[in-house]
């Protein structure tokens, strides 16, 4: 018998690069992250989390969708995402394409689920976990994220 193992992540954009997830069913990392996104197999599953805004207009991090991974991961340096606020020329070279398998037409606001995720440690500083391109999840707090509650 073969026992199949699906990764759960959660993948942390902007709202720009979010819509270019949704339109062109491709996530795509730096290879600072190359180590996080060499863990990716096809199966596996992708929670996109957009980052919120602060100042005039804020607005608060959502879960956007959820996506199956459908390839390997591939070198493409075309340029499809927005700009790195600190690095305009990077492309998120390294990729991997996906199938949609929910956008979630009222996105699941995220700061409510903080203290019931076990991958965030510092309840009162979450963000901090937050700061890189992908992280692992736990079935636990991909189901708590998944399902918002």
């Amino acid at each position: 018998m073969v026992v199949i193992l699906t990764n759960y992540f959660m993948c942390i954009t902007n709202e720009e690069n979010w819509n270019v997830v949704k339109d062109k069913k491709v996530w795509g990392v730096s290879e600072m992250y190359k180590n996080t996104i060499a863990k990716v197999e096809k199966g596996d599953m992708l929670l996109i989390y957009e980052m919120g805004i602060t100042g005039k207009e804020p607005k608060p991090q959502y879960i956007r969708g959820l996506y199956e991974v459908t390839s390997d991961v591939n070198r493409d340096g075309k340029k499809i995402f927005g700009a790195h606020p600190r690095n305009p020329n990077e492309t998120y070279p390294l990729r991997v394409k996906l199938k949609e398998i929910e956008v979630f037409e009222s996105p699941i606001l995220f700061k409510p689920l903080v203290e019931k995720l076990e991958f965030i440690k510092n309840k009162k500083q979450w963000s901090g976990s937050l700061r890189r391109a992908m992280v692992p999840l736990n079935e636990k707090d991909f189901n708590t994220i998944r399902n918002g509650k």
